[in-house]
């Protein structure tokens, strides 16, 4: 790593940036790893993921140990010293490296004069380490989402709301996609094990396969080759619905980054495969899963409202609709989202839902199958939408996924299982 380049200022940084600008950190991290060394990259992301993780807890630690709040050109210190406390709390680092490279921050972010704060902080907190994490779990914050997060989760699953939480709080597990063009799972899975690697399988989703622990995927047997793709296991679970055949004219809706368009040709590699999303820089990433796995798809920019400008008048036998939603389904491997995220965004989200919706169907084909699935986990967004969607669209019926007084599948985060995620498999008929 370079002289001036210190990881825990530029992990405060990135914090920064996305609770006080609101940019995401797929978009703040990427540059700042490229920085720095690969065995360094991992902890700059441990440490940008685990303070967002965690954010409340961190939050009433300053407010209990300092008597006012770090403010304007000195905000960044407020992070810095989060970054001290998450290390104390949440990893394996040993307490002196931690004081002492955070400490240390303070030059690379031009306080040199604030070393002497962030050390009284640091040591405070060590000292009243037990009494201090005694009281938190008694505080408000606890639950580390914000309060109107949990307000809908708590309207919505009374009985599982606690259970949502906490997967949302943990370290999400490693999922992968068995290309079943090159291998069967069961005989990648011994390609795995061959490799010292130990896989489970999926109950429901025949491709998917979940690592003991996450690992590079440059040691993954043929990931180069294109045998296997990181996907969470309820993304693959929209095959189980689509069941995509070849000869099929298919589209993929909100494609990007073209985890779906790639399962779809790996499932009907003879199919003809639109891939659209609205976002031109994302659409990079469609182009470059094509390239690595050796699937070929038509790939265009558009917005889901306005079909007619890049489909004219075309119907497709099929159609996966990945609808732009709250992401309130994977926190987990996204925690800043709970603090993108804002109430008000939820209904905005729904009508933008809806027009989508109802803009495609036109181009289905009669006896054709619409898809429509959500990384959400909000009624709004889900259940409530297609039946809206139902109760509105007269040649529309709902198969395979729930009941017209409770449609869809709702999946749930669970800790060995896939991410929130919510499918509707709809009929033209």
């Amino acid at each position: 790593m370079k002289k001036n380049l210190n990881l825990r200022s530029m992990a405060a940084q990135a914090v920064e940036q996305v609770v006080e600008q609101g940019q995401s950190l797929s978009n703040v991290l990427p540059p700042l790893q490229q920085k720095v060394s690969d065995k360094d990259k991992a902890l700059l992301q441990e440490l940008c993921f685990g303070v967002l993780r965690t954010l409340p807890q961190l939050d009433w630690l300053i407010n209990k140990l300092m008597s006012r709040p770090m403010t304007g050109k000195q905000r960044t210190v407020h992070y810095l010293i989060m970054i001290g406390f998450y290390q104390l709390l949440h990893t394996r680092i040993p307490p002196h490296a931690a004081l002492a490279e955070t400490v240390e921050g303070a030059v690379a972010i031009k306080k040199p004069q604030l070393k002497g704060l962030i050390n009284g902080v640091l040591r405070q907190f060590q000292r009243q380490q037990e009494p201090l994490m005694a009281e938190f779990a008694a505080a408000e914050s606890r639950y580390l989402h914000p309060e109107w997060l949990l307000k809908r989760l708590q309207k919505a699953y009374p009985q599982q709301w606690k259970a949502i939480v906490e997967a949302n709080n943990q370290r999400p597990p490693m999922w992968l996609r068995v290309n079943r063009l090159h291998h069967s799972r069961d005989a990648w899975l011994k390609l795995l094990a061959d490799a010292g690697q130990q896989g489970f399988t999926h109950e429901d989703y025949p491709d998917a396969v979940r690592l003991e622990s996450p690992v590079p995927v440059h040691i993954l047997p043929g990931f180069e080759e294109g045998w296997v793709t990181v996907q969470d296991a309820s993304a693959q679970g929209c095959m189980t619905f689509l069941q995509p055949q070849n000869g099929e004219q298919i589209l993929d809706l909100c494609a990007a980054p073209g985890g779906k368009t790639t399962h779809i040709l790996e499932v009907a590699p003879e199919a003809q495969v639109l891939a659209v999303d609205v976002d031109e820089k994302r659409l990079s990433r469609v182009y470059d899963n094509l390239k690595r796995l050796g699937l070929k798809a038509q790939v265009k920019q558009g917005d889901g409202r306005y079909p007619a400008q890049w489909c004219d008048e075309q119907r497709f036998d099929r159609i996966l609709l990945d609808a732009p939603c709250s992401a309130t389904g994977v926190i987990r491997r996204h925690p800043d989202i709970k603090w993108l995220r804002r109430d008000r965004d939820i209904s905005e989200l729904v009508q933008l839902q809806a027009e989508i919706l109802d803009a495609i169907w036109p181009h289905l084909k009669p006896g054709g199958t619409l898809v429509y699935a959500t990384c959400s986990v909000l009624p709004d967004e889900n259940s409530q939408q297609i039946s809206a969607f139902l109760a509105r669209t007269s040649d529309a019926r709902l198969v395979d996924t729930g009941t017209p007084e409770a449609p869809g599948q709702q999946n749930l985060p669970g800790a060995e299982d896939g991410d929130g995620f919510y499918y509707a498999k709809l009929i033209k008929q």
